[in-house]
């Protein structure tokens, strides 16, 4: 699968409407009861950035990002920003705020992840579009130095470490993400509604498995 490892601009996402969805099937028995199951092990996430469009400069920024995308053929970064942070909102990430994994003596390579927890359950993420720059990594209660004690590939979110952690170590990181998307459709509808201002009724964009 294609993917452009370059964010859809971020002055634009912000103010677009979305979030994740889930997929159940639900199916009532004679009895009135029902019996629920889901065919997705994680959520998906939809969002539409046309409520965000201000100007006609907005409107041929989209265009050229849409262009230059081949439409829906290339995926791309989102930039959530209700949800982009390893920690709260208000919050700076730091390097306990995510448990991703614990050493084991010899497995080097982990996954960056945010569990999402409410209520005694709680649903683990793969995160794999972490932001360059951004990703803090520590073992126990030490933060490691990027480059020296591991390196982040940000295009798939596998931290890589030199030596391996412990047995029994915790591994933790703190980190802001975007979201991997396309485009879901195959089409731009643009209004002029006057000389400075333009109108798109909808850009909806989808999240892709990466």
């Amino acid at each position: 699968m294609s993917f452009h490892e370059v964010r859809f601009p971020a002055n634009l996402s912000l103010g677009s409407v979305g979030g994740p969805e889930r997929r159940t099937e639900v199916v009532t028995l004679a009895n009135g009861f029902e019996e629920r199951n889901t065919p997705w092990a994680h959520s998906r996430r939809r969002y539409d950035a046309g409520v965000a469009m201000r100007s006609l400069d907005d409107i041929e920024t989209l265009i050229a990002f849409f262009e230059a995308r081949r439409g829906q053929l290339h995926g791309f970064r989102w930039k959530d920003w209700a949800d982009y942070k390893s920690c709260a909102p208000s919050k700076e990430p730091a390097y306990r705020d995510q448990l991703i994994a614990m050493g084991d003596g010899f497995t080097r390579v982990f996954q960056l992840n945010k569990t999402y927890s409410s209520g005694g359950e709680s649903y683990t993420r793969p995160i794999s579009k972490p932001v360059e720059g951004s990703v803090r990594i520590g073992i126990s209660t030490d933060e490691l130095v990027d480059t020296v004690h591991y390196t982040v590939d940000t295009t798939t979110g596998l931290v890589s470490f030199v030596d391996a952690p412990d047995d029994g170590e915790r591994i933790t990181a703190g980190f802001e993400y975007d979201v991997p998307v396309r485009f879901d459709t195959p089409s731009i509808q643009t209004s002029v509604a006057n000389f400075q201002a333009g109108e798109a009724p909808s850009v909806p964009v989808v999240e892709i498995r990466v």
